[in-house]
């Protein structure tokens, strides 16, 4: 009877054991499988602001070239202006220093 109990204590305490030991291995995993989904999350959380910095420095530099092309091309566009009214106002001008130089030839003369 003696033999019994303490037969039945030590089973009891042996399934004790088994069930402590079996929680921590359970408890490791839990907590190696969080280290490693934590980890995974960094990651990805590093590659989408990667992805998002490359991303907005590309529309950056799209506009920058969009919007020196539309400067280089306002100022084509003012050169041949300049270009048109310089042409118009050569003939006066010519005509202008052509008289002035007749006027100092005929002071001179």
């Amino acid at each position: 009877m003696k033999t019994d109990v303490l037969k039945s204590i030590r089973e009891t305490e042996k399934e004790y054991h088994e069930m402590i030991r079996d929680a921590q291995a359970e408890r490791k995993k839990s907590l190696s499988d969080a280290e490693l989904e934590a980890a995974n999350l960094i990651q990805k959380a590093q590659k989408d602001a990667e992805d998002y910095r490359n991303q907005r420095l590309a529309d950056a530099r799209a506009e920058a070239q969009n919007r020196y092309a539309e400067i280089i091309k306002e100022g084509e566009a003012r050169v041949e202006a300049l270009k048109v009214q310089g042409s118009k106002n050569l003939t006066r001008a010519v005509d202008f220093i052509v008289s002035r130089f007749k006027e100092q030839l005929h002071v001179k003369a």
